[in-house]
């Protein structure tokens, strides 16, 4: 039996993806109230760089893994207009059906599919960006869902992977009590789940630091990578270029 790890919890692989489907079927409704609340509103302005780093011109295709509510997807597909294409996806169900009713809100009519990061349905070189935004850490077999992304990108395209990392030394202590001591009571106070949102502070726990996941997307085969770290750390987005 091969297992891995879910939060602080060590778990069969098999049964990591139900855990985390369980966690993101609870908090989907009020994922968003809650981001904005953890962040104090700073995930969108992690987001908006991540849009401006991405560069996404008219015509251009863009791939969205773990899009869950869409913001990502929406800022894309108004970067690439209606001659390109941007494909908004996610394993979990739940939270598919809560970005793909916010797009249509917005007016935004974009291709959206239930798919697993590590068995992408795409052929290679499709797309000019893929982006994965608080996404990779709940995935059992990172090393496979990055080497999916490298095969369908196109040569010279662009992964995006922005995550929550590792805080500098002076943030540590106050970002561990604030992630163990009020993150759970803020997850029940609006959300009515105190135990996922302890899980998702364990998994960035759990999640590999900066350096660590350069040296993974270099070995699933991106000839560049840099780091560009966020607000001290606590999150940090990874470009990896296909060459």
């Amino acid at each position: 039996m091969n297992t891995t790890h879910f939060g602080f919890q060590t778990v069969d692989e098999e049964e990591k993806a139900g855990k985390v489907r369980q966690v993101f079927d609870s908090v989907a409704p009020k994922y968003d109230v809650m981001n904005d609340l953890m962040s104090a509103g700073l995930h969108r302005a992690w987001k908006a760089y991540t849009v401006l780093v991405a560069n996404l011109r008219e015509g251009q295709k863009a791939l969205d893994i773990a899009g869950g509510t869409g913001d990502l997807a929406s800022a894309f597909a108004k970067k690439v207009g209606r001659s390109g294409l941007v494909v908004h996806t996610d394993i979990n169900e739940a939270m598919l059906r809560t970005g793909r009713n916010r797009l249509l809100n917005r007016g935004q009519i974009l291709p959206t599919l239930v798919c697993d990061a590590e068995h992408l349905p795409f052929a290679q070189d499709q797309f000019d960006v893929v982006s994965v935004a608080f996404g990779l850490r709940n995935m059992t077999h990172k090393d496979l869902a990055l080497r999916e992304m490298q095969r369908v990108l196109k040569p010279g395209g662009k992964l995006l992977v922005l995550e929550f990392s590792r805080v500098v030394p002076p943030l540590q202590k106050p970002y561990d009590w604030y992630s163990f001591a009020v993150l759970p009571r803020l997850g029940q106070w609006i959300a009515g789940d105190s135990e996922s949102y302890r899980y998702l502070a364990e998994s960035i726990r759990m999640h590999p630091d900066q350096a660590t996941l350069k040296g993974m997307m270099h070995e699933a085969g991106f000839g560049h990578v840099d780091i560009h770290n966020l607000t001290g750390g606590i999150a940090a987005l990874h470009v990896g270029i296909k060459c």
